[in-house]
């Protein structure tokens, strides 16, 4: 007897209001927090950890690489083209929660639980960015690297469904680089050149806000 399948529709749903979940912003309010608020202004787990410690990061990135994978393993892997669409919706409601009016993070963690499910060496590659970004304190950059070599590295190991899917979360959290949860107080090409590279405005001249925010 063949297994009853949800919808697309229901999929694609069901992995947007998944990743929705704020859980960073969850955990920072429990500390009477609003990561908005503080500091650059980015709802991620760098920004929790900076107010909370390493407990609450790390059960706030375990259920942001949960939320993840929910959108894969509903639409399974019979079904690779659903899967990377609904790995790309829960990563945009990730990045752009409604529950935040439209603020959110970049999505690495998100990423994570996704690729988990359907080409593992993605997965890899965006640790490797992540760590080698933050040893070099340029964690901004090295996500920046490490999507720009997901797409090649899964298509090679797992195909074209894989290759859609780390497109989508690539270009995904591109867009939310270059978006920010701010305008930028300096617009322009050199401001946006600069969140695309460093994850962040650059610093303001003389004359200017004093405040720095990061796009994330």
């Amino acid at each position: 007897m063949r297994r009853r399948r949800l919808p697309a529709p229901a999929v694609v749903a069901g992995a947007w209001l998944a990743g929705s979940v704020p859980f960073a912003h969850i955990a920072a309010r429990r500390r009477g927090v609003d990561l908005r608020q503080q500091g650059r202004g980015t709802v991620s787990g760098s920004a929790l950890y900076e107010v909370a410690g390493f407990g609450p990061l790390a059960a706030a990135g375990l259920c942001d690489v949960g939320k993840g994978a929910v959108g894969p393993l509903l639409a399974g892997r019979d079904r690779p083209v659903l899967a990377a669409v609904a790995a790309t919706a829960g990563m945009a409601g990730h990045n752009w929660s409604p529950w935040l009016g439209g603020a959110g993070g970049r999505g690495v963690s998100v990423a994570l639980g996704a690729l988990t499910t359907q080409a593992w060496p993605g997965t890899v590659v965006l640790a490797v960015g992540l760590a080698a970004g933050r040893l070099s304190r340029q964690t901004g950059l090295g996500t920046l690297v490490a999507a720009v070599a997901l797409v090649p590295v899964v298509a090679r190991t797992h195909g074209r469904g894989a290759a859609l899917a780390g497109a989508g979360l690539a270009g995904t959290m591109i867009a939310k680089r270059l978006a920010g949860n701010h305008p930028p107080a300096e617009p322009g090409w050199a401001t946006y050149a600069h969140r695309l590279l460093f994850d962040h405005d650059p610093a303001p001249r003389p004359g200017r806000p004093a405040a720095l925010r990061e796009a994330a």
